[in-house]
């Protein structure tokens, strides 16, 4: 007799006798287990070839070479589901894309007075390459993070909407902000302005299909881009539309790291920031919606009264750029990347996750050691306790670099923004993990304006009155145990 476990094929004693009675149903037996072993050994070594072939980063391939020789079995599902790379592979093509942007974009209008700094130059050319990102002037910008006043704002906004309003979000929940969104949005519908919503599938599973149906049935267009279904599932189920836009009428738009929830109207606990716009920055929201539209099955909405002219009200400039997997280039992640390096005075950022990439670990590192004032704010404890003991691995590098990092006690940072040289900021959707620089739908707003640039800095420094700043002496005293773990933690960072 013999028992068939997951990895291998165990033998137990058998009485001769046993053997002899029956030789032909226990070969016969024996050849079919050996052959269901080697069709699965091939099936890995396949996999492994795959994965080796596809030329990712050297750490991606690593961490999924490691996870399929140690958990195969596990291994062998997860990367069916969750490992395919799709880069290549594209949801809209793109001379289609780029003739969306054009027709976006095309009414632009421009004050030749305002000058390109130079030192900003590499970073705006490197957002028109690699997203045809355009230069959008004289926004009107107002960071809010307060979760409770955002949305009596934007609910605000959306009550006077006259023509449409676009609304797109990683997460809107079926408890009281959520209802109270849907319901503006129900009674905006049946006054017969035009209402869209794009929402992400895989995040919302837990809500009532109910939800979605009284919102159908009021006149709200629906849909979800990157709709998982059997067979796409495989392909699909791995990529979030990580982005949370609202358009409406083409005037004002919101942008940031807010989802729609009650963590941000009734939990003092849950730290976020979010832009309000009026001006050019809509245009660049607004197409970034339509994209999504279109590419999610629906009609290619070409009317350009969803780009009506845009007032200039102040100096600044401004580009909306996304980022996402079917993406030629990781162009957030560039983008932050050549932030860092170009740095002259300080960078600060704030992220609820922290997984950086061996490239952005060394930009972080190169800049500390060059003397700029570096500087991470994170939470002390994060809402998964997997990426926390992953992103302490990192610590101790960066730290001995000279940069300095602040963990905020008791609240939980969900803000995703940097500020530069009293010049750049970035605010979005985007963290600074392999994630949302790999995987999700993204987009970020980059703001070149030293007025917000300064209410960002004082936001941060506000902040960092609610954190403790890790030392390097007090790290590097942790239990050696400690250190170990956030180590084999952090060989998966690049697939969390």
């Amino acid at each position: 007799m013999h028992i068939i476990f997951a990895k291998k094929i165990v033998f137990l004693p058998l009485e001769k006798n046993e053997i002899m009675q029956n030789p032909v149903d226990f070969f016969s037996s024996l050849n079919i287990n050996i052959a269901i072993y080697v069709i699965y050994a091939v099936l890995i070594a396949g996999t492994v070839i795959v994965v080796i072939s596809e030329n990712r980063t050297p750490v991606k391939s690593i961490a999924w070479l490691v996870v399929l020789i140690f958990v195969p079995i596990a291994g062998l599902i997860s990367y069916y589901f969750f490992g395919q790379d799709t880069r290549r592979m594209r949801h809209i093509s793109g001379k289609k894309y780029k003739e969306i942007k054009d027709l976006s974009f095309k009414n632009l209008t421009y004050n030749r007075n305002i000058k390109i700094l130079p030192e900003y130059a590499n970073l705006i050319n490197l957002l028109k390459n690699s997203n045809l990102s355009p230069v959008l002037q004289g926004s009107k910008i107002e960071i809010l993070t307060d979760g409770a006043e955002t949305f009596d704002a934007m609910l605000r906004d959306i009550s006077k909407a006259k023509h449409h309003i676009h609304i797109e979000f990683f997460i809107f929940k079926n408890d009281n902000t959520g209802k109270r969104v849907k319901e503006m949005l129900m009674q905006k519908a049946s006054e017969g302005v035009e209402v869209r919503f794009i929402y992400d599938n895989v995040a919302n599973w837990l809500v009532p299909k109910k939800f979605y149906h009284e919102m159908k049935r009021s006149g709200v267009q629906i849909t979800s881009l990157m709709k998982v279904r059997f067979p796409k599932f495989a392909k699909r189920v791995n990529y979030r539309n990580h982005r949370k836009v609202v358009v409406i009428d083409g005037i004002t738009a919101y942008m940031g790291g807010m989802n729609i929830s009650d963590n941000y109207t009734v939990n003092p606990n849950w730290r976020d920031t979010q832009l309000r716009i009026k001006g050019q920055g809509v245009l660049g929201l607004q197409a970034s919606f339509l994209i999504d539209w279109y590419s999610s099955g629906e009609a290619w909405l070409d009317d350009e009264k969803y780009f009506p002219e845009a007032q200039v009200y102040t100096g600044n400039l401004m580009q909306i750029a996304t980022g996402g997997p079917y993406s030629l280039y990781h162009n957030l992640l560039q983008a932050t990347v050549n932030i860092i390096i170009g740095a002259k005075k300080y960078i600060y950022m704030q992220t609820p996750y922290f997984l950086p990439s061996e490239s952005l670990l060394q930009a972080l590192q190169m800049a500390s050691l060059s003397g700029v004032d570096v500087r991470l704010m994170v939470s002390k404890k994060s809402d998964s306790q997997y990426v926390d003991p992953a992103a302490h691995s990192y610590y101790a590098d960066l730290l001995e670099a000279g940069m300095k990092i602040y963990e905020m006690e008791g609240k939980f940072v969900h803000a995703k923004t940097i500020v530069a040289d009293d010049m750049l900021s970035v605010i979005g959707s985007a963290n600074l993990d392999f994630r949302s620089f790999e995987t999700n739908f993204e987009i970020n707003g980059y703001i070149y304006d030293p007025v917000i640039a300064h209410q960002n800095k004082e936001i941060f420094f506000r902040d960092m009155q609610e954190c403790r700043e890790v030392l390097f002496e007090d790290w590097m005293k942790r239990p050696q145990w400690k250190t170990f773990f956030d180590s084999i933690m952090r060989l998966f960072a690049p697939l969390m």
